[in-house]
């Protein structure tokens, strides 16, 4: 048998934009993270960048079984979310836009940092994506496969990444498993790179956080932190500098802008949305053609019922609906840019 690491070639790590210059599962730099105390030492996302949803090592193989080890830095309860939302790899098999669940590798209990499982498939030769848990600092991986088995890089994905920005809607709350984001979802939808920069109540819109953004090659930037903001005064300060900070570096940059999914109204969620629908048109008074913006009051329609598991977070089927109405911008904006 031979073992690869997830550091190891041929295997991709996929979702983590600074990967290449420092070989580490976290989702910002060390410079970012020196600006972001200065500016709130207090911020949560000190601490949640070190979980990499959205995170994925990627490769092909003709092997008839592998097996993945995994281990955690941390483990702990979520009180919306299981093991297998929270502290799972998902593995996936095939394409990226047909791909299938073969299974998960979690930990028994919350009292284990490892887990192991073995998948079987046929000796075609076919892309393996392992999403990463949404919850913990991932200590290792590891593949293991039979010695004469071909292991080579993956398929690459069809268009440039899209970078989301924003609350724990973003980072996968409280969907099932990993791959039932709303991100992940357009992504095996359209065949496009992501990066997820959810921080779960810690995301506002902070100047650190712009600067790092800007920096990073991307087709789309997605905007969402509508939640983490604590008030709609803090959204209204935030959000249209924050923009602009992103525009100065990307002129051309195609930008979407979301408010909050609601599945019930309020005089807060229209306040907060009629900020947001204010940064867009301003930039299309100031001549910008490269600015979108999406309702999150029209996600659900007559399902909203249906559609959150605590009236904050969505489930499987309102993932599905924001889905849904954010993919035909995404797609019209990448076959604009890089054809269909």
């Amino acid at each position: 048998m031979k073992t690869y690491r997830y550091t190891d070639s041929p295997l991709e790590v996929h979702g983590l934009p600074f990967w290449n210059e420092n070989h580490l599962l976290e989702r910002l730099p060390a410079k970012t993270l020196e600006s972001l105390k200065a500016e709130n030492p207090s911020s949560g996302v000190l601490n949640l960048q070190k979980r990499c949803p959205g995170a994925r090592i990627c490769f092909r193989t003709n092997a008839k079984r592998f097996t993945v080890r995994m281990e955690l830095e941390t483990i702990s309860p979520d009180v919306g979310m299981s093991i297998f939302a929270c502290q799972a790899i998902n593995v996936m098999i095939g394409p990226h836009k047909t791909a299938r669940f073969a299974g998960l590798v979690n930990p028994p209990d919350y009292n284990t940092l490892t887990a192991q499982r073995t998948f079987s498939k046929s000796d075609e030769t076919e892309d393996i994506t392992l999403f990463l848990p949404r919850n913990e600092p991932v200590k290792n991986i590891e593949i293991e496969v039979d010695d004469d088995a071909l292991v080579e890089a993956p398929t690459p994905y069809r268009y440039p990444p899209i970078l989301f920005y924003g609350s724990s809607i973003t980072e996968g709350g409280c969907c099932c498993r990993m791959t039932n984001v709303y991100n992940a979802l357009i992504s095996s939808d359209l065949d496009v790179d992501y990066y997820n920069y959810g921080f779960s109540g810690s995301a506002r819109g902070e100047m650190a956080l712009a600067d790092c953004i800007a920096d990073i090659p991307m087709s789309i930037f997605v905007y969402d932190y509508d939640h983490n903001a604590p008030t709609p005064e803090h959204l209204k300060k935030t959000h249209e500098p924050f923009f602009k900070r992103i525009r100065e570096k990307n002129p051309d940059l195609p930008v979407i802008m979301i408010s909050r999914p609601v599945y019930i109204g309020s005089e807060d969620a229209d306040i907060r949305a009629e900020i947001i629908r204010e940064t867009y048109e301003n930039a299309k008074k100031a001549g910008d053609k490269n600015v979108y913006f999406i309702d999150g009051r029209k996600f659900f329609g007559d399902r909203g019922a249906l559609c959150s598991c605590d009236d904050c977070h969505p489930n499987d089927l309102g993932f599905y609906l924001m889905a849904q109405a954010i993919e035909p911008t995404v797609k019209k904006i990448l076959e604009e840019n890089y054809g269909k």
